[in-house]
């Protein structure tokens, strides 16, 4: 990891419970932070919290120092862990709902977590997403984790607010840090897909590097699949630094 030229990293906790955590504290070490973001937490889902892995999570925050931990606006499976992200209604109720199950793990972990907003296909509701983002910060009191690449991807694929016009109406108080990543059109389904697969956008690199200006707030590349060499990566992240211009 010393070849990339990132100045904080994050990595999933369910892969680090319980294991050998020597290449995040040598991560640490070298002055570069470790965030936690969670995939498994199940926020949107209906399930009972899983009390073992918030004391093993806690654990593991503990022992990294970890500034902060964060986990999806979404439901990720109640009988069995489904390893994907599934969207939640855009109602009241469920704002609500959601928010509850926010405080009580952020009870369980002792701080106040970030939500991340996340890519949605189909859903039901007739709340925007914006005015549901905001209702279930309020409600939970909890840190947002404000992902560019989704917005991008939620406008194309169904209109509503711009990803600037978002960011303008949830403001950018609560946000922790930013996502970005490279999205594809799925001709299969007629739908722009998140896929981490592909450079950042323009416009995103752009709006990414306005808000980290005015507002100070960190940028994270992620990059899941068909993932390109170093150069490629480099090259990525300085265009994301306020200092550089393209």
């Amino acid at each position: 990891m010393s070849a990339v030229q990132a100045d904080f990293f994050e990595v999933a906790p369910e892969n680090w419970v319980r294991r050998d955590l020597e290449p995040l504290h040598a991560l640490i070490e070298s002055g570069r932070p470790v965030h936690l973001h969670g995939v498994a937490l199940n926020l949107g889902g209906t399930a009972p919290l899983d009390a073992s892995f918030l004391r093993d999570l806690r654990g593991l925050i503990t022992e990294l120092g970890a500034p902060l931990y964060s986990d999806h606006l979404a439901a990720s499976g109640d009988n069995y862990q489904l390893y994907d992200l599934f969207a939640v209604p855009f109602t009241v109720q469920h704002a609500q709902r959601i928010a509850d199950r926010i405080r009580a793990v952020q009870d369980a972990l002792g701080m106040r977590i970030a939500i991340e907003n996340t890519t949605w296909y189909t859903n039901v509701g007739a709340m925007p997403e914006a005015d549901f983002l905001s209702l279930v910060l309020e409600r939970a009191d909890c840190q947002l984790l404000l992902d560019l690449n989704n917005l991008s991807v939620n406008h194309k694929n169904h209109g509503g607010l711009s990803p600037s016009d978002v960011v303008q109406q949830l403001g950018m108080e609560r946000v922790s840090y930013m996502h970005v990543a490279g999205h594809e059109f799925d001709a299969r389904f007629d739908l722009f897909m998140d896929t981490h697969s592909q450079p950042v956008e323009a416009h995103t690199q752009q709006l990414a590097r306005t808000l980290a200006e005015r507002h100070g707030t960190p940028v994270l590349l992620e990059w899941d699949n068909d993932i390109p060499g170093m150069d490629v990566i480099n090259r990525e992240l300085a265009c994301l630094r306020t200092s550089t211009t393209m």
